[in-house]
């Protein structure tokens, strides 16, 4: 297989662990990255994903961000979309009324009102710390400084989210991506944005999906996958991009992608 970019996922894809990449995978992204461009794709914030692309010597790339709503250069952002504030405000409404705590993101910035066990395993997972204060000032903030949010993470229990969602579907869908991350989160990200749109804006003028290989585990993963030259779920994937998956590699905390690229590229 030759492929001139390789975009991979993050958490359950690429990360061996919940925080790192394996020594396996650092080797076989050195083995490949003089003739393939290696892009991190992933719903964390910039600094969740620099100290990766440090490990694994890839800095000189770009990454996508928060799904697709921030794509960074180094130091410089070459796109920008976040969810319509007015969108945002709804959405704390609900929120509330089902006793949900939300995370709210902006480029470097990420906000949550009081420390709880997701918001330990984020820090301890994305080696990133939050700043702490009330969504009702944070919203504040954001309306007087003229931003809005890239991500939203609802923080709940299974059956506050399993609650919350449909709810969502019906009010905000118009407005922002929405997505189950597992039992107790939902995130959600500009409607107009996602991991393939930010994939499309860096082809360069000779090239195309087809020479893209993609790597992924969930439901924001399916539409990179599915119009990617080469699609690879892997095995601990959800079974909806599995199904539309063109290979399945071993699971992630085996170095699923890693085994791929060694025997295939």
């Amino acid at each position: 297989m030759n492929y001139k970019i390789l975009c991979s996922d993050l958490d359950g894809t690429l990360l061996s662990t919940k925080s790192d990449v394996s020594e396996f995978t650092i080797s076989e992204i050195a083995r490949i990255k003089g003739f393939t461009r290696v892009i991190l794709v992933s719903a964390r914030m910039p600094q969740s994903m620099t100290y990766l692309q440090d490990r694994l010597s890839i800095s000189h790339e770009p990454i996508v961000c928060y799904n697709g709503a921030l794509v960074q250069y180094g130091n410089k952002q070459i796109f920008s979309e976040t969810i319509h504030f007015e969108a945002v405000e709804q959405l704390y409404e609900i929120a509330e009324k089902h006793q949900i705590k939300l995370g709210l993101y902006h480029d470097k910035e990420w906000y949550v009102e009081e420390t709880s066990e997701r918001v330990e395993k984020e820090i301890n997972y994305t080696q990133t710390q939050p700043q702490f204060r009330s969504t009702t000032k944070t919203l504040e903030d954001w309306k007087n400084r003229n931003i809005s949010a890239h991500k939203i993470m609802l923080m709940g229990t299974k059956n506050s989210a399993d609650t919350i969602f449909s709810k969502l579907i019906d009010r905000l869908n118009e407005h922002m991506n929405i997505y189950r991350s597992n039992d107790t989160l939902i995130e959600l990200a500009p409607k107009s944005v996602s991991k393939l749109s930010a994939i499309q804006l860096l082809l360069g003028s000779d090239e195309s999906l087809k020479d893209v290989i993609a790597f992924g585990d969930n439901y924001n993963d399916m539409e990179m996958l599915k119009h990617a030259g080469c699609g690879v779920a892997v095995e601990n994937a959800r079974d909806e991009l599995k199904a539309i998956a063109n290979h399945i590699t071993l699971k992630n905390t085996e170095h699923g992608v890693a085994h791929f690229i060694k025997r295939h590229l």
